[in-house]
C-alpha cells in the first residue's frame, strides 16, 4: 500500500497570505520577514507537539490491526490447548451443606 505525502495542514499558505496581505505594500521586506518568521514559529510549535504524518499514522494503524489479529488467533489457540490438556473435572456443587442454626 503506497500513500502520497501531503502537506499536514494545507491552509498554512492561506493563513500566511491573509496575515501578510494586511500589511501595507510599502513594507515588502517586513512582509517577507514576517512570513518567514511565522513559518518557523509554526513549524517549531508543531514539532514540539510530536505530531506524525497521515502516512505514518496509517502505517502504524495497519501494524496494530495485524498485531491484534495475531493476538486474537494466539489467544484462541492457547485456550484450545488448555482445554485439551486440562483434566476434565466434575462441576463443583454450588449448594453448600446446611449448618445447624446455633442461635435456636
Amino acid at each position: 500500500m503506497k500513500f502520497q505525502q501531503t502537506n499536514t495542514i494545507p491552509n498554512f499558505d492561506a493563513v500566511f497570505k491573509q496575515v501578510t496581505e494586511t500589511l501595507p505594500k510599502g513594507l515588502l521586506s517586513l512582509h517577507h520577514d514576517l512570513e518567514k518568521n511565522l513559518r518557523v514559529a509554526l513549524d517549531s510549535g508543531l514539532r514540539k507537539m510530536s505530531l506524525v504524518t497521515r502516512e505514518e499514522f496509517e502505517v502504524q494503524s495497519a501494524v496494530l490491526e495485524r498485531t491484534r489479529i495475531r493476538l486474537e488467533a494466539l489467544e484462541a489457540k492457547v485456550a484450545d490447548l488448555e482445554a485439551a490438556h486440562l483434566p476434565k473435572t466434575e462441576p463443583v456443587n454450588s449448594q453448600q451443606p446446611e449448618t445447624p442454626n446455633q442461635a435456636e
